[in-house]
C-alpha cells in the first residue's frame, strides 16, 4: 500500500441508530453504519481531502461487510484490515432522547479485541504522516492494551507522528484503573486530545493549563471544553478558540470530528488557529447529524470561508466567524 496522511488503528463496530425522529424501540427503522473513534476520524479526514487508512479487525461477517464497505465507500483505505472467522463484528446500539443519547455497547469477543502486536507485521507497509490511535484500544482487551503501548513508546511504524486521543469509556474501565495507563500513554504521543471534564474525571484537573502541567511532554495538546472552547497549547504558545454554538442532535462522535479537523490543519501546515476553527467546524457538523458521521467540504473550502465571511463559510454561522484569527500566546 502506498503512503497516506493519516493511519487510525482501532476497533470499529457496526452502530445501529434509529432513523430521525425514532427511539430504540420496535416501532422505529434503523440505520446502520461504521462507528469506531478511530476510523471515525480517518472517513472525515478523507473528507476534508486527505488519504487516510484504517487498520483493524472485523468478523468475517455481514456486519463486517458493512464496517468495510461502508468505509471504503467514504475513501477510506481498508486493505490493512483482518478479517477474523472466529470472532465477530461488535455492535453498538443509540437511543437518542430528550436528555442526551444513551449508548449500548456489545463488543465483549469481538475481533478486534483481540488485536495485538502480531498485527503489526501487516501495518508497517503503509508509511503514514500520522499514526492515529485512542485509549478505547488498550480498554478493550489486555493485548490492545500492549499494542497500544507498544506502537507509542517503541515506534514500530517508523517516523510518523503519534496522535493520541484519550477517549476515556468508563463502561470499559474505571477511572481509577483508567488514570495512570491513560496518562502514560499521552506521555509517549507526540500529539494529544483530551476533554477538559474527562480529564478532570481521570487527573483532577480543572482546567485547561493544569492538564498541560500534567501532560507536558508532547509538543501538541488540544483540551475540549465541550461547548464553551478548545485550547491549544503547542511549542510556540496557547490559542484558545470559543466554540461554535449549534442546535445539537446528537453529541456522539463529536471528539473524533474535532480531532479530523484539527489533524487536516496540522496536515495542511495551518496556524494552530485555524486547526482549532477547522476541528469546532468539523464537530458542529457532526453534532448536527444522527450518526458518528457528516458530509464535509474539502478544507481549503472550509479556510476560505473563514477569511471570506459567514456566507461562505459551508453550513458556517457568525459565531464561527467572530472567531478571529488571534496570536497565539507566547509561553
Amino acid at each position: 500500500m502506498n503512503g497516506v496522511d493519516l493511519l487510525a488503528i482501532g476497533e470499529t463496530m457496526v452502530m445501529v441508530t434509529p432513523r430521525p425522529g425514532g427511539r430504540l424501540d420496535a416501532h422505529s427503522s434503523f440505520l446502520l453504519r461504521p462507528g469506531g473513534a478511530e476510523s471515525n476520524v480517518a472517513a472525515l479526514l478523507s473528507a476534508l481531502g486527505h488519504r487516510t487508512a484504517w487498520a483493524g479487525a472485523v468478523g468475517n461477517d455481514p456486519l463486517g461487510d458493512i464496517v468495510v464497505n461502508s468505509l471504503r465507500e467514504r475513501g477510506v483505505e481498508v486493505g490493512l484490515v483482518r478479517r477474523d472467522a472466529e470472532r465477530p463484528t461488535a455492535v453498538y446500539f443509540k437511543d437518542p432522547g430528550p436528555e442526551g443519547t444513551k449508548v449500548y455497547y456489545y463488543r465483549s469477543g469481538s475481533a478486534a479485541a483481540a488485536m495485538s502486536t502480531a498485527d503489526l507485521a501487516a501495518w508497517t507497509g503503509c508509511p503514514a504522516r500520522v499514526v492515529h490511535l485512542t485509549g478505547i484500544t488498550a480498554a478493550i482487551s489486555p493485548q490492545g492494551r500492549e499494542l497500544t503501548h507498544h506502537l507509542l513508546a517503541g515506534r514500530p511504524l517508523g517516523t510518523a507522528l503519534a496522535s493520541f486521543d484519550v477517549n476515556h469509556r468508563p463502561a470499559l474501565w474505571s477511572a481509577a484503573d483508567a488514570a495512570p495507563v491513560l496518562l502514560d500513554l499521552a506521555q509517549r504521543s507526540d500529539i494529544v486530545f483530551v476533554g477538559r471534564d474527562e480529564a478532570e474525571t481521570l487527573w483532577g484537573t480543572p482546567d485547561a493549563g493544569s492538564v498541560r502541567k500534567l501532560i507536558d511532554r508532547p509538543g501538541h495538546l488540544i483540551v475540549k471544553d465541550a461547548a464553551v472552547e478548545a485550547v491549544g497549547f503547542t511549542p510556540d504558545g496557547e490559542c484558545r478558540v470559543p466554540a461554535t454554538p449549534v442546535e445539537v442532535v446528537d453529541a456522539v462522535g463529536a471528539g473524533d470530528a474535532f480531532a479530523a479537523g484539527w489533524l487536516s490543519g496540522l496536515l495542511d501546515g495551518r496556524d494552530e488557529t485555524t486547526r482549532l476553527r477547522l476541528g469546532h467546524f468539523a464537530a458542529s457538523r457532526v453534532l448536527r447529524s444522527p450518526s458518528d458521521l457528516a458530509e464535509l467540504p474539502r478544507a481549503a473550502e472550509v479556510v476560505a470561508g473563514f477569511t471570506a465571511g459567514p456566507a461562505t463559510v459551508p453550513g458556517g454561522s457568525r459565531a464561527t466567524e467572530r472567531e478571529s484569527d488571534r496570536p497565539c500566546r507566547k509561553p
